[in-house]
């Protein structure tokens, strides 16, 4: 049986997947049920899959007392098991139950699929799932979006795709009444 993957994102209302500026994590909008969700989606037993810009970034906030990882499924998400994808990096960095795979992310992440006994999930690492989205190796989108429009401060649009794609809707979720989950799956158009 082939694991599923999931490209899990979050991002403002016009595409960002980051704002500079004085925005916060989470744009500041996280509430009850946001954090909750979160952490039941990452209480099931899966593999994270992440490209090594956001795993760099990842350990920073970890390491950064004044930052959000706080939350309980941000250290949930601390104690599964990750792969990161990764030409430069040679250690995990002192992340639990982390293995750095060198090479192509398109191969590695098929032969996780192939291989692996739970599904997979990337939070963030939009190069690498752009890509795997390409390869047709994405199974669903699970995109949050948060109600902000960071037209001058947003970094990193989210779905700069090289194709275009179908996407059928799975589930949606309102989420302490302004902010949006919704889970597609793709197909290339």
């Amino acid at each position: 049986m082939t694991a599923t993957y999931t490209f899990d994102v979050f991002s403002s209302l016009d595409g960002y997947g980051a704002a500079g500026g004085d925005w916060t994590g989470y744009w500041g909008k996280q509430g009850p049920e946001l954090l909750r969700r979160r952490l039941d989606l990452y209480t099931e037993d899966q593999r994270l899959v992440l490209g090594a810009n956001t795993f760099r970034s990842t350990v920073g906030l970890f390491a950064d007392e004044d930052s959000d990882v706080g939350d309980a499924w941000a250290q949930r998400f601390r104690e599964l098991p990750l792969t990161v994808v990764s030409s430069t990096l040679r250690d995990t960095l002192g992340w639990p139950d982390a293995e750095i795979v060198p090479g192509d992310a398109v191969e590695t992440v098929a032969r996780l699929k192939e291989t692996s006994p739970v599904p997979l999930r990337s939070h963030g690492s939009l190069s690498l799932n752009r890509s795997l989205l390409a390869a047709g190796l994405v199974d669903r989108i699970q995109i949050t979006v948060f109600p902000v429009i960071t037209g001058r401060t947003g970094l990193d649009p989210v779905l700069k795709v090289p194709a275009d794609f179908d996407l059928e809707l799975l589930e949606a979720h309102t989420l302490d009444g302004r902010t949006q989950e919704l889970t597609y799956r793709p197909t290339l158009h």
